[in-house]
């Protein structure tokens, strides 16, 4: 049984990343794709040993088993024969063997499944011929990532918006290949996809935040082989206000309150993000920077029931201008309180 160099079969080098393998293998698969060589048997096996390979260096466990092992794995497994045809290999070091049957049709080759048993190479494939060739030819798009800057008063309101989202289509020239007749599709310049620019209504729900992420399914990528398309996040950025300060879902605010009001108490308007204003009715002697709590005014939970509280601080006005009525008031109330104004 042959040793596979799966590095060489997706023309990566050994210490590639996952980023350049994954680029790798989609590249390969739209040329070597079923559904672009129909009947053609070479670009079958061909599209097989390449998802093979990506089975292997995508997951970080079995690369790290294969890389292990490498082109002397052989001498590192003792192969014992028993009856039924069935080929047993244990493993150097008299651990737990584990064994394959060639007859089966995992879609796998004798030396994956040598390697790392029938079983593993199918977790979250599947493990027959035709199970694992509707899993390749249908293969999900790739989701994307887009900032999108919302008003504050549309994070306390929600509300929906229309955007212009940018996103790539299949080539229709080359069906995804990147080639058209062994030559570099002129209509893609070989990147397989086109860029499309789309406007899509987007529900903003109330209470985001930055960092928030809105799920638009289907907006993504294109799927591979007829698979659907991934999903586009749209990830939230709040534009700061110049009169509420939010943390976390509770909101504060400051609230001028003249002089006379605090002193004597009575009723002061707190606005509000959608532009409404709540009357809170302020006691006597009030003190500047002063906090009154307005119970589930705040900021909307995102995920759950509710709102924050929001919170008004008060800021005593002083009068300027004083008629001289008003001075005189002043006056008298200094005189009363033992303090000592000057002119």
């Amino acid at each position: 049984m042959d040793y596979k160099d799966y590095y060489k079969i997706l023309g990566v080098a050994r210490g590639a990343s996952a980023d350049d393998i994954k680029k790798a293998f989609r590249k390969l698969a739209r040329k070597y794709h079923p559904d672009v060589n129909p009947g053609d048997k070479k670009a079958e096996e061909k599209f097989k040993e390449i998802n093979e390979a990506y089975e292997v260096l995508s997951d970080a466990d079995k690369r790290k088993r294969y890389d292990t092992l490498g082109p002397n794995w052989q001498e590192q497994f003792g192969p014992n024969f028993s009856g039924g045809g069935r080929r047993t290999y244990s493993y150097g070091g008299g651990r737990t063997p584990f064994d394959f049957d060639p007859s089966g049709a995992s879609g796998f080759s004798d030396f994956f499944e040598a390697l790392f048993g029938r079983g593993n190479g199918a977790t979250g494939r599947a493990a027959g011929m035709g199970g694992m060739r509707e899993d390749i030819r249908k293969r999900t798009g790739d989701s994307i990532e887009q900032p999108v800057e919302v008003t504050f008063q549309e994070a306390y309101i929600g509300g929906s918006r229309t955007f212009n989202i940018q996103s790539t289509e299949v080539c229709p020239t080359c069906r995804g290949t990147g080639e058209v007749n062994n030559k570099v599709c002129s209509t893609c310049s070989g990147q397989g996809q086109l860029p499309k620019s789309k406007r899509i209504q987007v529900k903003i729900p109330a209470g985001v935040d930055n960092g928030s992420k809105i799920r638009v399914a289907g907006e993504g990528q294109p799927g591979i082989g007829g698979g659907p398309r991934g999903d586009l996040f749209l990830v939230i950025s709040v534009k700061p206000d110049a009169t509420f300060e939010r943390k976390g879902d509770d909101l504060h605010v400051d609230v001028n309150v003249e002089l006379v009001k605090a002193m004597l108490g009575g009723e002061v308007a707190v606005p509000t993000p959608d532009g409404r204003k709540l009357l809170l009715t302020i006691p006597s002697e009030t003190q500047n920077d002063r906090q009154f709590r307005l119970t589930g005014k705040g900021m909307p939970h995102l995920r759950g029931d509710g709102s924050g509280n929001l919170y008004a601080h008060v800021k005593v006005v002083l009068p300027m201008h004083l008629s001289p009525e008003e001075r005189e008031l002043f006056e008298k109330l200094a005189r009363s309180r033992g303090v000592e104004a000057h002119p």
